[in-house]
């Protein structure tokens, strides 16, 4: 409904209403439903499900059509990387929010800091989803603001073409509300507990799950050593959990990433039930990495399988864990993109130990011989020194062309005494276009970085503690922050505007008129900050 319907609309229910209601006003009551476009976190999820359904077709028909978010810990970080995609790009089409179990254990949980373990309060999760979608309302609620003042004062100053422009903008005003891919990690549990923290997070927004095939229980950081994957069909229950809970909240277009570990994973809790040869219990078993054996040779507790018409006993480790064959790491992340796409999933996630793109586009040749349409979400991980493993990568072709390398040593690459070589430019070239190449050649639907603002954090702030803790002092905050906030148009230097303080002074003169006490007159201070 357009502005000017809202308000005749709000208009016609005051007037059924009779004189009790000629306090309310209809264009204020059309305002404030302008700025509360989403009344539920499933009205959220249902909007931007679509959204990315959306843009994944676009993508299948067009792989520059990629899709890139960064991930983040609190509303206000979220918040402000779309007021800035907007202000810098005009849109926020093709950009996501992504919410990293990684930084919710390291920096949301009533534990303190905590490894990438699920040991943090799994209700943290959709605390933060809600969190998100509460400032990213927000943003919208004061963008808006902006126009609605704009719009009084070219009506006040009798400007109806500039009123008319206003108005347009008001009607087609983008939302920064913007799908959010949300981390589950292992499910929390079992299946009824993946379901139970699906829903939550349903309900609060997300409409795209991201879930593991670790166990639940051994979870570790995808980048770390000692992970346990668990067989397929203890993770296809997970998935179909997810799937039935977005079914029953209505959210049908939700969306499920189905992220596998098994490329650093050697590790597995349990041999998978087989029911006959070749099934998918079978599959997994034979990459257990076993020895055969005789009935004489087994202890108590030894457990076996047979194959071929052998004896097999898989290699059990002191902690109880099996391991699988050396090597087998690719074979079984196709498997496991395969079997999930086959049973329910949308897109996948192949954790990998580094950035390339052979690697990554070899597994996705093989999945889409299978399944056509197979596409990724995939880690631009803060894990991988980015620089080191594109150096080498491109003293590695060097090597293959035969070009002369001699200048290098690969081992010491990082070194700054190589960042202006002719090896470091191709280097950083190759990782400016790898989002894009990636997207073309290895079939990588969206990018994302997890922690980008963990790291960023911690630089700015050791940047600002340097300065005004040493020689520069205030002007260490002055030239380092204020200063650029003002010259670049950070919206939150008027830091009052962007908690809010303009909006409750709307409310306060529609809810008192003539006597509202306002905040933003002519002795706010935020009036000082103009670029020029």
């Amino acid at each position: 409904m357009s502005y000017s319907a809202e308000i005749d609309a709000a208009k016609a229910t005051i007037a059924k209403n009779g004189p009790s209601w000629s306090g309310i006003d209809a264009e204020s009551v059309a305002r404030m439903r302008a700025q509360n476009k989403f009344q539920t976190g499933l009205d959220i999820a249902r909007y931007t499900a679509a959204i990315m359904r959306k843009d994944m077709a676009a993508y299948d028909a067009d792989p520059a059509n990629y899709t890139q978010s960064l991930g983040c810990w609190h509303g206000f970080i979220g918040q402000q990387k779309m007021i800035s995609i907007k202000k810098h790009f005009g849109t926020t089409k093709g950009r996501y929010l992504y919410l990293s179990g990684w930084m919710v254990a390291a920096l949301r949980s009533e534990f303190g800091p905590l490894p990438d373990q699920s040991m943090h309060e799994k209700t943290s999760v959709p605390a933060l989803i809600g969190e998100l979608y509460t400032f990213l309302r927000q943003a919208d609620a004061r963008e808006l603001g902006g126009l609605f003042r704009d719009l009084d004062s070219a009506k006040e100053a009798g400007d109806q073409l500039k009123a008319a422009a206003i108005q347009k903008e008001i009607d087609e005003h983008q939302t920064h509300i913007v799908p959010i891919i949300a981390d589950i990690d292992a499910g929390f549990g079992n299946a009824e507990a993946t379901y139970l923290l699906a829903k939550k997070m349903i309900e609060a927004g997300a409409c795209a799950l991201q879930i593991e095939n670790q166990v639940s229980d051994e979870k570790q950081c995808g980048h770390q050593d000692g992970k346990v994957t668990v067989p397929h069909d203890d993770f296809l229950a997970k998935i179909r959990a997810c799937r039935y809970a977005f079914m029953e909240l209505g959210v049908e277009d939700g969306i499920i990433v189905t992220r596998t570990d098994s490329l650093g994973a050697g590790l597995t809790k349990q041999i998978a039930f087989s029911a006959k040869e070749g099934d998918i219990g079978d599959q997994y078993n034979s990459f257990l990495d076993c020895e055969e054996v005789t009935a004489d040779d087994l202890r108590s507790s030894d457990v076996v399988i047979k194959r071929d018409g052998k004896l097999l006993r898989p290699k059990r480790l002191a902690s109880n864990l099996f391991q699988f064959k050396p090597g087998t790491g690719e074979d079984r992340c196709v498997l496991d993109c395969i079997t999930s796409l086959q049973n329910g999933a949308d897109l996948l996630w192949i954790e990998t130990e580094k950035p390339h793109i052979g690697q990554i586009g070899g597994m996705v040749n093989r999945i889409r011989e299978v399944m056509p349409n197979a596409k990724l979400v995939y880690n631009n991980s803060p894990s991988f020194n980015w620089t080191l493993n594109f150096r080498q990568q491109v003293f590695d072709a060097w090597e293959a062309e035969g070009k002369d390398t001699s200048a290098y040593q690969r081992d010491r690459l990082m070194s700054v005494d190589y960042d202006d070589s002719e090896l470091a430019k191709e280097a950083d070239e190759r990782i400016r276009t790898f989002q894009k190449d990636a997207a073309r050649e290895a079939g990588i639907f969206h990018h994302l970085i997890t922690l980008p603002t963990y790291h960023t954090a911690a630089l700015s702030t050791d940047n600002l503690a340097k300065e005004y803790f040493g020689e520069q002092g205030m002007l260490g905050y002055v030239a380092g922050v204020q200063r650029k906030e003002i010259r670049q148009g950070i919206a939150c230097v008027k830091h009052q505007n962007m908690a809010g303080s303009d909006i409750g002074d709307d409310h306060k003169e529609y809810f008192a008129g003539e006597a509202a006490l306002k905040a933003g007159g002519k002795d706010n201070t935020m009036n000082q900050f103009a670029a020029e």
